[in-house]
C-alpha cells in the first residue's frame, strides 16, 4: 500500500527524526536521550512524489531500520518512539 509523503514526514518528525534541508528533505534520527544516530532517510521536494510507491516505502523502511510492515505501522502511529527504539535496538541498528 503506497503512503503519502506528508504522512511519512509528519510521523518521522513526531518520533524523533530531525529534518535537514537540501536538494531533498533528509531526516536523521535523534534518540530520546538526544543522541544523533546513523538512521535516516530522505524525501523529494517534487510535486510528482506526493504518493510514494511500495518500493520506495520499503527502501525508506530499511534506511530507518524497520521492515516495510513496521514502517507502515510507524507512519500510522501504531508504533511509538520508544517502541521504534526497541525495534531498531533489537535489530542491532541502534547502539546505546
Amino acid at each position: 500500500m503506497p503512503l503519502e509523503r506528508k504522512d511519512i514526514e509528519r510521523a518521522l518528525q513526531k518520533k524523533g527524526f530531525v529534518k535537514e534541508a537540501g536538494d531533498h528533505n533528509f531526516y536523521v534520527y535523534w534518540t530520546e536521550n538526544g543522541k544523533k544516530t546513523s538512521l535516516g532517510t530522505k524525501t523529494s521536494h517534487g510535486t510528482s512524489h506526493k504518493t510514494l510507491s511500495d518500493g520506495l516505502v520499503s527502501l525508506m523502511a530499511k534506511q530507518c531500520g524497520l521492515s516495510a510492515k513496521e514502517f507502515k505501522l510507524f507512519v500510522s502511529c501504531t508504533i511509538s518512539q520508544p517502541q521504534f527504539e526497541d525495534i531498531v535496538r533489537d535489530n542491532n541498528r541502534l547502539v546505546d
